[in-house]
């Protein structure tokens, strides 16, 4: 069985590799013609994609999913247009192949050009967000990159019935069938297969728990675009508003308890906590989030529970927030620098010195000055979507869209120079 795997996977690996060769050199209107015609597919499709992701929520539901892990994968009518407006919107980028980043001659007239060009194909590994199966497919379609999706087993059904129309949308414009393809097993020795296809696949994307991009790290033979947990932060600085302050708090929190942005951490200035702290923890309260904090946090109200140690590490992906006072903007920085993932960090304050500090200081792929963390989002940026959101340093950081799925080639120009012995 494991040897019929591995044979699978390169067989998807030489597919992906001779339909990327093809998408770098198709034209635009081609690209963006297909993502419109799979976003027509997905709108006309509408009720066979609710149904196949009704079948998924209820299987996840008898497995004893989280609240919050069923909210990611479910698709309400609302997100099901949402997914196809996506697609337009992308297609609707200016093309980000071709595009000249530096251009300059040499004194021996050289001119020499650093273009954008394809990765070439990208492997994505993801759990339980069938919407990543549309974002990831057209984020690679829209900068001329193949890609092969490992979605999660939660969302089987629903990633299926999104593929269907993405192949639609496909064959309208002409473009190889096998620019998106998806992994037809759920037997996890499929990823380990993936992992090792270097002589195919350029990037490794991987979307999901601490576990899942534990995995993908150790094994993988093929550079990745590290997408860790979201540990993130809100620090209320001794110079915030309280209604912004709790305006803000509420949002990062509560809105999407489930996504990669949400505030894990909310982190208090002690020059402020004898007016704001007890009001942002009883608004939290009574937002239904249950609050874990440190010895004045647990001073305020009786329903905060002792935090440990292993909170302030912990991405909950949950209604439940830690909380600590700190002494100023550095010792915030500092205790985001020591616990968090490097991914999203907010500072509320009306103070621009302290905010700068903050925005300066902490090391984290994006941080917000008096906005939520829940802004931590590919289409929020204006890019359309994101593959993830790459919480390393290497070539992208930060949301990962078509700019950054794209690497450079140099071109050069002569006219018979020879280089001296």
């Amino acid at each position: 069985m494991s040897e019929n795997i591995e044979e699978m996977m390169r067989d998807l690996g030489r597919r992906a590799r001779a339909a990327a060769a093809r998408l770098a050199q198709s034209p635009a209107a081609a690209r963006n013609r297909a993502l419109t015609e799979a976003a027509a597919a997905i709108r006309a499709d509408a009720a066979t994609l609710a149904e196949a992701n009704r079948q998924d929520v209820a299987a996840a539901t008898a497995k004893g999913l989280t609240p919050a892990l069923i909210d990611r994968l479910t698709l309400t009518p609302a997100r099901i247009e949402a997914m196809a407006a996506g697609l337009e919107t992308i297609a609707a980028l200016p093309d980000p192949l071709g595009r000249v980043l530096a251009d300059w001659t040499r004194p021996n007239g050289l001119r020499i050009s650093r273009v954008a060009v394809p990765l070439g194909v990208i492997g994505i590994i993801y759990e339980s967000r069938p919407n990543v199966t549309a974002d990831a497919a057209a984020l690679c379609l829209k900068s001329g990159n193949a890609c092969i999706l490992r979605g999660g087993s939660e969302a089987y059904h629903s990633a299926r019935a999104i593929m269907a129309a993405l192949a639609r949308g496909i064959a309208a414009a002409g473009l190889p069938a096998d620019a998106v393809a998806m992994v037809p097993t759920a037997d996890r020795a499929a990823v380990g297969a993936m992992l090792r296809l270097s002589e195919f696949i350029d990037v490794i994307v991987p979307r999901g728990g601490k576990s899942l991009v534990a995995r993908v790290v150790e094994e993988s033979r093929i550079p990745l675009f590290q997408h860790l947990e979201g540990i993130c932060h809100t620090y209320v600085d001794g110079g915030a508003d309280l209604a912004m302050a709790r305006d803000i708090v509420l949002n990062a929190k509560m809105r999407r308890t489930g996504v990669c942005g949400a505030t894990e951490t909310l982190l208090v200035d002690r020059a402020c906590a004898a007016t704001h702290l007890a009001p942002l923890v009883t608004a939290l309260l009574e937002a239904g989030c249950a609050v874990r904090g440190d010895a004045a946090t647990q001073a305020v109200d009786p329903r905060v529970a002792p935090a440990s140690e292993e909170d302030w590490r912990t991405e909950y992906l949950d209604a439940v927030i830690a909380v600590k006072l700190v002494d100023g903007v550095t010792a915030a920085v500092e205790h985001i620098n020591r616990y968090g993932s490097h991914h999203t960090e907010a500072i509320i304050t009306h103070d621009a010195a302290a905010a700068e500090t903050f925005l300066a200081g902490c090391d984290s792929a994006i941080v917000l000055w008096n906005a939520s963390t829940q802004f931590a989002d590919g289409g929020e940026f204006g890019m359309g979507a994101e593959i993830g959101i790459s919480t390393g340093k290497m070539h992208a950081r930060g949301p990962v869209g078509v700019e950054q799925l794209c690497t450079f080639k140099y071109v050069v120009r002569g006219a018979g120079q020879t280089r001296p012995g």
